[in-house]
C-alpha cells in the first residue's frame, strides 16, 4: 500500500503553482481534508472540461476525464454540482491556465 498525500495538501500545493505562474485557481467546494476525492474544472475558451484523479489497480493515481462529453458548460456545472450533493466528500478545484492540465499532473500524479 502506497502512502498518498493528504487531498488538502494536493489542493493547496495546486492552487499556489497555477496562482504564482500567472493563472486563476479556485476551490469550488473543499472535501474531505484526508482523503476526499479531486475533480478539477479546467477553464478553455469558453467552455470547461473535467479531469479527475483515480486510483489504478496498480495503486498510482491518474487523471482521467469525467464528466458529459458535451461542450456545453451548464452540463458540466450540472454535474460537478450532482456529485457533490452524493458525495460531501469531494473536492473540486477550477483551473483557468494555459496547458492546465499539465500543471495538475506535475503536481497531484508526481506524489
Amino acid at each position: 500500500m502506497s502512502a498518498r498525500l493528504p487531498t488538502h495538501l494536493l489542493v493547496g500545493a495546486l492552487l499556489r503553482r497555477v496562482n504564482d505562474a500567472g493563472g486563476l485557481a479556485v476551490v469550488r467546494a473543499s472535501g474531505e481534508p484526508q482523503g476526499g476525492a479531486l475533480l478539477i474544472l479546467i477553464v478553455e475558451g469558453r467552455g470547461l472540461r473535467a479531469i479527475e484523479r483515480m486510483r489504478g489497480l496498480d495503486d498510482r493515481d491518474a487523471l482521467i476525464p469525467a464528466g458529459p462529453s458535451s461542450d456545453d458548460p451548464v452540463m458540466l456545472e450540472e454535474y460537478w454540482q450532482n456529485r457533490r450533493r452524493r458525495d460531501r466528500d469531494l473536492w473540486v478545484v477550477e483551473l483557468d491556465i494555459p496547458h492546465a492540465e499539465r500543471f495538475v499532473a506535475e503536481t497531484i500524479l508526481s506524489h
